[in-house]
């Protein structure tokens, strides 16, 4: 499942798709400890649809947009360059 799609689903869809995702982990955990789980990959596929849910969820409960989030990573990306750049020259220095 792709964010794409998930972006136009209200808070109460998100909560009904998360739901049904973490009965189908569940039922994929009990395969695998039975030992009749056949697709390995589904469980990883699972896990990250349930976490790219509760990110959406979390984005519509703080009124964050997509172009919000790229915008306060890339801030936080360039205050971190410029950190770690004046300890390199701190570094040189010693």
């Amino acid at each position: 499942m792709k964010a794409s799609q998930l972006s136009g689903k209200s808070v109460d869809e998100l909560e009904s798709l998360l739901g049904d995702l973490k009965k189908e982990q569940f039922n994929l955990r009990f395969q695998r400890a039975t030992g009749q789980l056949e697709n390995t990959a589904r469980v990883r596929v699972i896990r990250r649809d349930i976490a790219r849910i509760r990110t959406m969820m979390t984005q519509l409960q703080t009124g964050m947009t997509q172009s919000q989030t790229g915008m306060a990573q890339s801030q936080t990306g360039a205050g971190q360059s410029q950190v770690s750049g004046q300890s390199q020259k701190e570094a040189e220095n010693a």
